[in-house]
């Protein structure tokens, strides 16, 4: 199964709509709050270019934002 990373932040409706997501179609993934990790922001940063959330890593594949189709396309979902 693909490794699975979401950058976050915790009044983000978008990003809770993409863990619910996540959580529906039973996708187990690593979250990071940007809010509070700079760490974790960087890396959101370096890899996206983007400085809005959600940002998710899909193995090497960066998505930005909640895009169902996307995900459904990186994960193999039907």
């Amino acid at each position: 199964m693909a490794r699975v990373e979401i950058f976050t932040t915790p009044f983000c409706i978008w990003c809770k709509k993409t863990k619910e997501w996540f959580k529906e179609h039973k996708v187990k993934y690593e979250e990071h709050d940007v809010s509070v990790d700079d760490k974790a922001r960087e890396k959101m940063i370096e890899k996206s270019e983007q400085m809005g959330v959600p940002v998710i890593l899909i193995d090497d594949q960066v998505i930005v934002g909640f895009d169902e189709q996307a995900l459904k396309i990186a994960l193999k979902i039907k």
